[in-house]
């Protein structure tokens, strides 16, 4: 069967839009875009072309845009277009061209298809791109969802190409007289897919010919594999993961006894940036002393007692506020504080999250901080004795990432609330008291 007329049954069977509605086609210029955007037009479907210009590559850059410009006007398709300095956006945001490239694309197509109210994001991926990814995610360790390779829809962007490989398209556009540019940089292998398309693919190839149709087969396998792994994994998680706060805690004892043990514990740890290579140190956590952790680029795994506390990594903040006024809300990364003055209330409740100073205390501006090493204060209820805040949290048996998120409320250089924890003796409400200043906490 032709590339057409597989192209159509795919379509049907996929239901990818309905007969009325727009598809926006992601067009380089190349042959894999160029053919698909043909293919949309002898099947007689609705389209239009974008087009992104990177700038990275002079005239040729340009020469690409020249092409899909002329392609659309001549079959009368609407286009859209736009020239991006990549070069510059990977310098200002730190991060490499592939992966600013691939951020402005796909920020820019949405929000045309939102101002245009297309249906459908198209893009030319097909089964030779999916056997690498499949490659790339098998090396990386990504797990099962790896293993699945490129889904043929993701939300609003769709793959119609992904059941035919390469030289399928080739072919077709071949036969067809479809003009399309070459890519210079497809030619060499300095960024990984293209080492992998170019050296490794035919590598395996000879030894394992039709390699790219049956790594495809086993992506459809991996594919329905996965749905009854994730209900697996989703019971796991269930039971095992306790949320608390923003933090989660995941019981020692009972992970111990879960298996398959390596398994289990990627699963539950890689939502939160952990790689596979972590996963033997996260185990050595389960026999570590309190205090002891593992940390991704954006979490850490505390073993602290009975747990291990997935928490985030403490943020770069300012620690240090003023408060010249009541009432207001202030707002740090991890807490939300009230402040406002009451009449002294007749009951009063024990809560931690909630301080009642007596207002002749109160010294303008109050500093609300981050606590220091060297801190100290006259926790409630100890008689008047002075004690650090650090051995304070000891005592307590506060957990590491507690400490740092730890604030204090300080009237004249005096610490009148461990946030959250202790209020001073010094300030607390007496039979004299008339007026509170009421400060409340929210996690």
């Amino acid at each position: 069967m032709e590339l057409l007329q597989r192209f159509k049954k795919n379509w049907a069977e996929k239901a990818f839009a309905a007969d009325d509605q727009t598809t926006l086609l992601a067009v380089s210029g190349g042959v894999d875009s160029m053919a698909m955007a043909h293919l949309f037009l002898k099947a007689g479907l609705k389209f239009a072309i974008a087009h992104c210009n990177f700038q990275l590559r002079g005239a040729e850059a340009d020469g690409d845009e020249e092409l899909v410009r002329s392609w659309a006007q001549q079959h009368g398709v609407s286009f859209h277009y736009i020239r991006f300095d990549t070069q510059l956006k990977s310098e200002e945001w730190k991060k490499g061209i592939q992966e600013t490239a691939r951020i402005l694309r796909y920020d820019w197509l949405d929000s045309i298809c939102e101002e245009h109210k297309y249906a459908r994001l198209a893009t030319a991926h097909h089964a030779n791109d999916n056997a690498e990814t499949l490659l790339m995610n098998l090396f990386k360790g990504t797990g099962m969802a790896g293993l699945h390779g490129i889904p043929v829809q993701n939300d609003r962007i769709i793959r119609p190409l992904l059941f035919a490989a390469k030289q399928e398209v080739l072919e077709y556009a071949q036969a067809e007289n479809i003009t399309w540019r070459e890519d210079a940089s497809n030619t060499k292998d300095d960024y990984l897919r293209n080492a992998v398309r170019l050296n490794l693919i035919p590598a395996i190839d000879k030894h394992f010919p039709n390699v790219v149709q049956q790594l495809s087969d086993s992506i459809s396998r991996f594919a329905e594999a996965e749905v009854l792994y994730k209900r697996a994994i989703e019971e796991e998680r269930k039971k095992l993961l306790e949320k608390r706060g923003s933090d989660y805690y995941i019981p020692v004892l009972k992970l111990k006894h879960r298996k398959p043990l390596n398994t289990i514990c990627y699963e539950l740890c890689s939502p939160f940036g952990f790689t596979s290579a972590q996963v033997p140190h996260i185990l050595q956590l389960m026999d570590s002393e309190s205090g002891h952790y593992i940390s991704s680029p954006s979490h850490r795994i505390i073993r602290n007692r009975n747990f291990l506390i997935i928490t985030t990594v403490p943020a770069q903040q300012a620690d240090l506020i003023l408060i010249e006024g009541f009432p207001c809300t202030i707002e740090t990364e991890h807490h939300k504080f009230h402040f406002s003055i009451e009449k002294k209330p007749e009951k009063i409740i024990a809560d931690n999250t909630i301080a009642l100073i007596d207002m002749k205390r109160v010294v303008l501006p109050l500093v609300l901080r981050k606590w220091r090493i060297g801190d100290y204060f006259y926790p409630l209820g100890m008689g008047m004795k002075k004690k650090k805040i650090s051995r304070y949290f000891i005592d307590q048996k506060v957990p590491i990432h507690e400490k740092e998120r730890a604030w204090v409320l300080e009237s004249d250089k005096r610490i009148a609330w461990v946030a959250g924890m202790r209020l001073d003796e010094r300030f607390k409400i007496t039979d004299h008291t008339q007026e509170v200043l009421r400060v409340t906490l929210k996690n």
